[in-house]
């Protein structure tokens, strides 16, 4: 297993690749109202939600195996598993203070 030396570059770059991934894939809505954008928004963001869980999951489960003395996993992939779930609940967390902030803002211009 090989990690990032700086975990922030590889998340920038994951964003950076996501992005062109969603600009590849979004179809052309000429005269469209934006319905498209908005789904593959919420796939994205389902999906992004979807990784940050299994990550979590995967770090508990490896924990959990360490504790019960299993001969195949060693205590740096545990405490790096679980360091990599956490900076991803972090990140998760971060975006969606962000997303709330974007609402409230809208709701105000709205007002």
């Amino acid at each position: 297993m090989t990690l990032p030396v700086n975990p922030l570059a590889s998340a920038l770059s994951q964003i950076q690749s996501m992005t062109a991934e969603a600009a590849d894939s979004t179809p052309s809505v000429a005269g469209g109202n934006g319905a498209a954008t908005a789904g593959s928004f919420a796939s994205a963001l389902k999906a992004s939600l979807d990784k940050i869980s299994d990550d979590q999951k995967s770090a508990t489960s490896e924990a959990q195996a360490f504790e019960l003395g299993s001969p195949n996993v060693s205590l740096n992939d545990v405490m790096v598993d679980s360091q990599k779930a956490n900076l991803g609940f972090e990140f998760g967390l971060q975006v969606r203070n962000r997303l709330v902030s974007a609402y409230t803002d809208l709701m105000q211009i709205s007002v």
